[in-house]
């Protein structure tokens, strides 16, 4: 859990570096991309912790 908040964190941070900075649009996309795999990480980890293990 603590990971996919570090990387929305990072991925807002490098989002608002993106756009306020004059030639480092490419920080924008960086940080949406890692937006995504945070999202993404963090749907797999919701998908596999409802499951119950069987004994």
């Amino acid at each position: 859990m603590v990971l996919v908040l570090f990387l929305i964190i990072v991925a807002i941070v490098l989002g608002l570096v993106g756009v306020v900075a004059k030639g480092l649009l490419y920080l924008l996309f960086i940080g949406i991309a890692v937006l995504i795999v945070a999202l993404a990480l963090s749907a797999v980890r919701f998908r596999r912790g409802g499951r119950s293990a069987h004994r």
